[in-house]
Protein backbone atom coordinates (compact mmCIF):
# COMPACT_ATOMS: atom_id res chain seq x y z
CA UNK A 1 0.00 0.00 0.00
CA UNK A 2 1.08 3.32 -0.73
CA UNK A 3 0.06 6.21 2.05
CA UNK A 4 -0.06 9.89 1.11
CA UNK A 5 -0.42 12.86 3.83
CA UNK A 6 -3.00 15.31 2.83
CA UNK A 7 -2.46 19.21 4.11
CA UNK A 8 -4.36 17.82 6.86
CA UNK A 9 -2.74 16.26 9.52
CA UNK A 10 -4.34 12.88 10.44
CA UNK A 11 -5.96 12.36 6.78
CA UNK A 12 -4.37 10.02 4.92
CA UNK A 13 -4.76 8.97 1.30
CA UNK A 14 -4.11 4.74 1.29
CA UNK A 15 -3.74 3.91 -2.16
CA UNK A 16 -3.39 -0.36 -3.08
CA UNK A 17 -0.34 -1.13 -4.95
CA UNK A 18 -1.52 -3.65 -7.75
CA UNK A 19 0.24 -6.83 -8.67
CA UNK A 20 -0.91 -7.76 -12.02
CA UNK A 21 -0.71 -10.54 -14.35
CA UNK A 22 -2.73 -12.67 -16.83
CA UNK A 23 -5.74 -13.33 -14.63
CA UNK A 24 -6.05 -9.66 -13.44
CA UNK A 25 -4.55 -8.09 -10.11
CA UNK A 26 -4.02 -8.61 -6.44
CA UNK A 27 -3.64 -6.08 -4.20
CA UNK A 28 -3.65 -5.29 0.30
CA UNK A 29 -6.38 -3.12 1.32
CA UNK A 30 -5.19 -3.16 4.95
CA UNK A 31 -2.54 -4.22 6.75
CA UNK A 32 -2.40 -3.72 10.79
CA UNK A 33 1.19 -3.63 10.70
CA UNK A 34 1.32 -1.21 8.02
CA UNK A 35 -0.52 1.07 9.57
CA UNK A 36 1.25 1.22 12.83
CA UNK A 37 4.44 2.12 10.48
CA UNK A 38 2.69 4.96 9.05
CA UNK A 39 2.05 6.02 12.83
CA UNK A 40 -2.35 5.17 11.61
CA UNK A 41 -4.17 3.41 14.27
CA UNK A 42 -5.13 0.24 12.77
CA UNK A 43 -8.35 -0.82 15.64
CA UNK A 44 -11.19 -1.62 13.85
CA UNK A 45 -14.37 -2.55 16.16
CA UNK A 46 -17.36 -2.07 13.68
CA UNK A 47 -17.99 -2.05 9.78
CA UNK A 48 -20.09 -0.19 7.68
CA UNK A 49 -21.64 -0.04 4.25
CA UNK A 50 -23.70 3.15 2.80
CA UNK A 51 -25.91 2.22 -0.72
CA UNK A 52 -26.75 5.88 -1.92
CA UNK A 53 -29.28 5.36 -4.92
CA UNK A 54 -28.51 8.93 -6.41
CA UNK A 55 -25.78 10.79 -7.71
CA UNK A 56 -25.42 13.88 -5.98
CA UNK A 57 -26.53 12.68 -2.51
CA UNK A 58 -24.79 14.31 0.65
CA UNK A 59 -23.90 12.42 3.83
CA UNK A 60 -22.60 14.63 5.88
CA UNK A 61 -20.65 16.87 7.47
CA UNK A 62 -19.88 13.80 10.73
CA UNK A 63 -17.88 12.92 14.13
CA UNK A 64 -18.30 11.39 16.91
CA UNK A 65 -17.45 13.14 20.43
CA UNK A 66 -14.86 12.71 22.96
CA UNK A 67 -14.05 10.03 24.62
CA UNK A 68 -15.91 8.05 22.22
CA UNK A 69 -14.05 9.97 18.61
CA UNK A 70 -13.16 7.42 16.21
CA UNK A 71 -10.70 6.72 13.26
CA UNK A 72 -12.65 6.29 9.48
CA UNK A 73 -11.12 4.37 6.72
CA UNK A 74 -13.37 4.81 4.03
CA UNK A 75 -13.56 3.10 0.88
CA UNK A 76 -15.91 3.08 -2.32
CA UNK A 77 -17.02 -0.12 -3.45
CA UNK A 78 -19.38 0.87 -6.36
CA UNK A 79 -19.71 4.29 -8.31
CA UNK A 80 -17.83 7.08 -7.11
CA UNK A 81 -17.41 10.05 -4.10
CA UNK A 82 -16.24 13.30 -3.11
CA UNK A 83 -15.27 12.75 -0.05
CA UNK A 84 -14.41 15.51 2.04
CA UNK A 85 -12.56 15.61 5.82
CA UNK A 86 -12.93 19.36 7.56
CA UNK A 87 -10.32 19.93 10.69
CA UNK A 88 -12.58 21.08 13.70
CA UNK A 89 -9.40 21.55 15.99
CA UNK A 90 -9.03 24.71 17.42
CA UNK A 91 -5.65 24.75 18.12
CA UNK A 92 -4.34 23.19 14.63
CA UNK A 93 -2.82 25.20 12.10
CA UNK A 94 -5.07 23.93 9.54
CA UNK A 95 -8.17 24.66 11.28
CA UNK A 96 -11.59 25.12 9.42
CA UNK A 97 -9.81 24.20 6.31
CA UNK A 98 -10.93 21.19 4.30
CA UNK A 99 -9.62 18.20 1.63
CA UNK A 100 -11.53 16.26 -0.74
CA UNK A 101 -10.33 13.14 -2.53
CA UNK A 102 -12.37 11.26 -5.54
CA UNK A 103 -12.79 7.77 -4.40
CA UNK A 104 -14.19 5.13 -6.98
CA UNK A 105 -14.65 1.81 -7.06
CA UNK A 106 -12.17 1.74 -10.00
CA UNK A 107 -9.41 3.43 -8.59
CA UNK A 108 -9.64 1.46 -5.48
CA UNK A 109 -8.28 4.31 -2.86
CA UNK A 110 -9.37 4.89 0.89
CA UNK A 111 -9.10 7.94 2.62
CA UNK A 112 -8.06 7.60 6.62
CA UNK A 113 -9.13 9.59 8.87
CA UNK A 114 -8.08 9.81 12.45
CA UNK A 115 -9.65 10.21 15.93
CA UNK A 116 -10.99 13.79 16.87
CA UNK A 117 -12.70 16.70 15.83
CA UNK A 118 -12.40 16.08 11.87
CA UNK A 119 -15.60 16.29 10.19
CA UNK A 120 -16.57 13.78 7.31
CA UNK A 121 -18.93 13.60 4.60
CA UNK A 122 -18.98 12.75 0.47
CA UNK A 123 -21.11 13.85 -2.34
CA UNK A 124 -22.10 10.64 -4.76
CA UNK A 125 -21.02 11.35 -8.06
CA UNK A 126 -23.00 8.58 -9.77
CA UNK A 127 -26.17 6.41 -9.38
CA UNK A 128 -25.87 3.40 -7.12
CA UNK A 129 -22.91 3.60 -4.92
CA UNK A 130 -21.87 2.23 -2.18
CA UNK A 131 -19.45 3.88 0.56
CA UNK A 132 -17.24 1.15 3.07
CA UNK A 133 -16.59 2.17 6.31
CA UNK A 134 -14.07 0.44 8.94
CA UNK A 135 -14.43 2.22 12.13
CA UNK A 136 -12.06 2.38 15.28
CA UNK A 137 -15.05 3.21 17.37
CA UNK A 138 -18.51 1.93 17.91
CA UNK A 139 -21.13 4.42 16.90
CA UNK A 140 -22.27 6.13 20.05
CA UNK A 141 -26.28 7.01 19.97
CA UNK A 142 -25.67 10.85 21.85
CA UNK A 143 -22.18 11.57 20.78
CA UNK A 144 -23.03 12.30 17.07
CA UNK A 145 -22.03 15.75 15.82
CA UNK A 146 -21.74 17.52 12.52
CA UNK A 147 -21.25 20.89 10.92
CA UNK A 148 -23.78 22.24 7.50
CA UNK A 149 -21.84 20.61 4.43
CA UNK A 150 -23.21 24.01 3.27
CA UNK A 151 -21.17 26.02 6.03
CA UNK A 152 -19.97 29.62 4.22
CA UNK A 153 -17.11 29.73 6.69
CA UNK A 154 -15.91 26.45 4.98
CA UNK A 155 -16.07 26.92 1.58
CA UNK A 156 -16.84 23.61 0.54
CA UNK A 157 -17.65 23.23 -3.13
CA UNK A 158 -20.01 20.85 -3.91
CA UNK A 159 -19.14 19.20 -7.50
CA UNK A 160 -23.17 18.68 -8.32
CA UNK A 161 -26.10 20.14 -7.21
CA UNK A 162 -27.43 18.08 -4.21
CA UNK A 163 -30.24 15.69 -4.61
CA UNK A 164 -30.80 14.14 -1.69
CA UNK A 165 -29.76 14.69 2.39
CA UNK A 166 -30.88 13.49 5.37
CA UNK A 167 -33.15 16.36 7.83
CA UNK A 168 -30.74 15.87 10.53
CA UNK A 169 -27.25 17.16 8.00
CA UNK A 170 -29.23 20.18 7.47
CA UNK A 171 -30.19 20.96 10.59
CA UNK A 172 -26.28 21.24 11.98
CA UNK A 173 -25.49 24.56 13.66
CA UNK A 174 -23.58 27.03 11.41
CA UNK A 175 -20.09 27.64 12.97
CA UNK A 176 -20.64 31.41 12.81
Amino acid sequence: MRFTKTAIDGVVVVDPERHEDDRGFFARSFCVDEFVEHGLDPSVVQCNISFNARAGTVRGMHYQASPVSETKLVRCTRGAIHDVVVDLRPDSPTYQQHVAVELTAENRRALYIAKGLLAHGFQTLEDDTEVSYQMGERYTPGADRGVRYDEPALGISWPLPVSSISEKDTAWPLLS
